[in-house]
């Protein structure tokens, strides 16, 4: 069962996982690290493609550039180095939990050596990930208190090279403990060497905003945190008894009591983090999209691939309908 052996917090009492705390005066260049881009032969280094969103792979389109490829996390840079240009800093905690998994293998996952610490808050599960380590320094089952050292900082994973050495900072939900059959029926082509910690089956928020709104308001929670997320499609699912969201997440449902509960309404935010969960008396085969927001741009630029089409054409695509499958698998 998740959150076993955790004790539950209601104060979502937080710190950065690195010296680096200029996100808290301002961010931008001394915060994010930097990616590299090609666009139109023109190559650059912009920050803004550390920070959590559509922040990558920049697409021209008759509503004007526009960002397609999401990013599930923030990048944070290094501020300490050895002579030899190798990362130093250590990486902590955020909160107190305990760690669920570590991966040590970096050709294992696009993160690297990566981390997750499960943290429960008012009975719900949510799960940091720190990704890009060059060393590990705790196990699986092991309790953690904020700002305990977990790793240091480093450079594995796709794609980075020593000068973009960051810690890459997520922190998310998780969509089904059933991930595991899930992947092995609809993703033959990639070995999931991770369990039911794959990136696939955890959905982000967006961290750095929640870092800057507790600035404001410590006694903030993160289902009022997310209430300020647009929804953009929803999707009915079929009733199962596989559904977890409203079991680990039970803010997520809302609706008028008394409704005969055929299905499940779930809204998601551009990124497919869902937001809500409603009872239908609708009856569904499979899942259905039920709501897009309307947009003349491609949809499956602006909801990750899930949902494909343009203006009144929209539907979920096959990698879209694998993902909802996830929510109700076995059934």
């Amino acid at each position: 069962m998740p959150g076993g052996g955790i004790i539950a917090q209601t104060r979502l009492d937080l710190a950065l996982p690195t010296d680096n705390d200029t996100l808290l005066r301002g961010g931008g260049p001394e915060f994010y690290q930097y990616v590299e881009r090609v666009y139109k032969g023109v190559k650059s280094t912009p920050w803004e493609g550390g920070q959590y969103g559509f922040v990558r792979d920049p697409v021209e389109t008759t509503e004007g550039l526009i960002y397609t490829r999401f990013h599930e996390g923030i990048d944070i840079r290094s501020l300490q180095r050895d002579g030899r240009g190798e990362p130093l800093d250590q990486v902590r905690a955020i909160a107190d939990g305990k760690v669920v998994h570590t991966n040590f293998v970096p050709g294992y996952s696009n993160y690297g050596k990566y981390i997750v610490i499960e943290h429960r808050w008012d009975g719900s599960s949510y799960y940091s990930l720190y990704g890009h380590l060059s060393s590990i320094t705790v196990k699986p089952g092991q309790e953690v208190r904020k700002g305990d050292q977990i790793a240091v900082m480093g450079y594995t994973g796709v794609g980075l090279n020593q000068a973009r050495a960051h810690l890459h900072l997520e922190l998310n939900l998780i969509l089904s403990h059933q991930f595991e059959a899930w992947h092995q029926a609809f993703v033959k082509n990639d070995p999931n060497h991770n369990g039911i910690y794959n990136g696939i089956n955890l959905t982000g928020i967006d961290i750095a905003r929640l870092y800057l709104t507790l600035q404001k308001n410590p006694s903030l929670t993160i289902p009022e945190f997310l209430r300020d997320e647009e929804i953009f499609y929803k999707v009915t699912v079929p009733k199962s008894p596989h559904f977890e969201l409203v079991k680990n997440y039970p803010w997520m449902l809302q609706g008028t009591p008394g409704v005969k509960t055929c299905s499940w309404e779930v809204s998601f935010a551009r990124s497919g983090l869902p937001l809500k969960v409603e009872p239908s008396d609708h009856h569904v085969a499979q899942p259905e999209l039920t709501y897009v927001k309307k947009s003349s741009v491609e949809y499956a630029y602006m909801t990750r691939g899930a949902v494909g089409g343009h203006g009144s054409r929209a539907h979920l695509t096959e990698s879209g309908q694998q993902l909802m499958r996830l929510l109700i698998y076995p059934d």
